[in-house]
């Protein structure tokens, strides 16, 4: 969606600070022996203090409120009796309704003790999401913000995990621009316009580029010994620097 006015900025801030407080919520509770099913619990738990929806059951009737997805799992996994285990990457995605807005955040937390390359893996993810805010202005091409996580992915020796990407949202969890490439694609023509709201989720991955599906019909797979990480923020598109609606400072 595109701003017209306060009120649809007030609103996307009040839901984008829910989602983020929700995720950090279950960050704390990131531990070796919980479950993820347990995790998803207490995500559930705080979205509904606040009347919010989670997006994935209300838009696709997703068997969890929120996504939880274990190393080899890039996105889309679903909350179950898995526990979490000492080394693993624990990748959470929040997104959710609330007066007919929408908001989506997510974050990858390591669980001690892990592999300084995967630590690496992170710190570049991180840095490759901060590139293509850098990117994102109004009137520049959609292909720059793939373009500036390709860049910093490759060139610390990663991959992006090509078949992922962000997207627009607002009055629905995927809008226009529906798929925002985590590549550069010369032939993506599309441009950036004040007051539009998008998400920014680079995946970037040990060496995977695609995934497949898993045989539960949702998690998304990059293969045995693979890991990603995947970091995202709900922002609105200005002249200067994306204003980010997934903080608690917003």
């Amino acid at each position: 969606m595109i701003i017209d006015n306060e009120h649809e900025l007030k609103q996307l801030q009040v839901i984008g600070r829910i989602v983020y407080e929700t995720l950090m919520l279950m960050k704390k509770h990131v531990k070796p022996g919980i479950s993820t099913l347990e995790l998803d619990a207490i995500g559930a738990a705080n979205l509904k203090k606040y009347g919010a929806r989670s997006a994935p059951i209300l838009m696709y009737d997703f068997p969890g409120h929120t996504c939880i997805s274990i190393n080899e799992e890039a996105a889309h996994g679903i909350p179950s009796a898995r526990k979490v285990e000492a080394g693993d990457v624990v990748n959470i995605d929040v997104s959710a309704e609330l007066n007919g807005y929408f908001g989506d955040t997510g974050a990858t937390f390591t669980v001690p003790p892990v592999d300084p390359r995967i630590q690496y893996l992170c710190q570049v993810t991180k840095k490759s999401l901060k590139a293509a805010m850098q990117a994102a202005r109004a009137g520049a091409k959609v292909n720059q913000i793939g373009q500036a996580i390709e860049k910093t992915a490759s060139k610390a020796g990663f991959t992006t995990i090509k078949d992922l990407g962000s997207h627009g949202i607002g009055r629905s969890l995927h809008e226009e621009p529906h798929f925002i490439q985590n590549f550069y694609d010369a032939n993506d023509q599309r441009t950036l316009s004040e007051g539009q709201v998008i998400t920014i989720e680079p995946f970037v991955s040990t060496g995977a580029e695609t995934t497949t599906t898993a045989d539960d019909g949702w998690t998304l797979l990059t293969g045995k010994g693979n890991y990603s990480a995947q970091y995202e923020y709900t922002m609105v598109i200005t002249r200067n620097k994306p204003v980010v609606l997934t903080t608690l400072s917003a």
